[in-house]
């Protein structure tokens, strides 16, 4: 049997405001320009040899209705004034034959910079881990990100990140980032 296994990634992002959670998070994948597709929530796996594209490029290559995998990161909140944000970190290793890392990091108070590098930190992390690379969890995020550069294997970091204010009259607020794979 063989399975699918993607050749390209999009990344994306978008927020959304409603007095009903549901219809936040819907407005949240419209803003993303995802509604369209059936989402299938995988795990953290960025596959051998695959590429990220613009989501320009990714978004003609899918048909309304289909089924499309997706690592999405999301939050919620309807208190008033609620830093809230969503975030995928992207890890790839030099080695094409070799898989990377996406992770999701979601929560509150951090801004989109603070989510956005604690999200590629965390991806790298893991791929540091599965390469034997030796790493210190007590370093900042640019320590450890020098010594990932200059162990060679991690050839890329990047991240996706949303963040929003919660709505002023409590209307929910959804914040959604995801890595969309084609």
């Amino acid at each position: 049997m063989v399975g699918f296994v993607p050749s390209r990634i999009f990344l994306t992002k978008g927020v959304g405001r409603h007095k009903e959670k549901l219809a936040s998070f819907e407005l949240a994948v419209r803003d993303a320009r995802i509604a369209r597709f059936n989402l299938v929530r995988v795990s953290s796996i960025f596959p051998p040899g695959c590429k990220i594209i613009p989501r320009n490029q990714g978004l003609p290559r899918l048909d309304s209705g289909e089924v499309v995998f997706c690592v999405l990161a999301e939050n919620a909140t309807n208190e008033p004034h609620r830093l809230v944000f969503a975030s995928i970190g992207v890890a790839i290793p030099r080695d094409p034959e070799m898989h990377g890392y996406l992770s999701e990091h979601h929560g509150y108070g951090q801004t989109e910079d603070e989510a956005g590098d604690y999200a590629e930190d965390l991806a790298a992390q893991m791929l540091a881990t599965t390469i034997g690379m030796p790493f210190d969890s007590d370093k900042s995020y640019d320590e450890k990100k020098e010594q990932f550069k200059m162990g060679g294997q991690i050839v890329r970091t990047a991240n996706v990140t949303q963040s929003a204010v919660g709505d002023k009259n409590g209307l929910w607020t959804t914040v959604i980032a995801a890595a969309v794979m084609l």
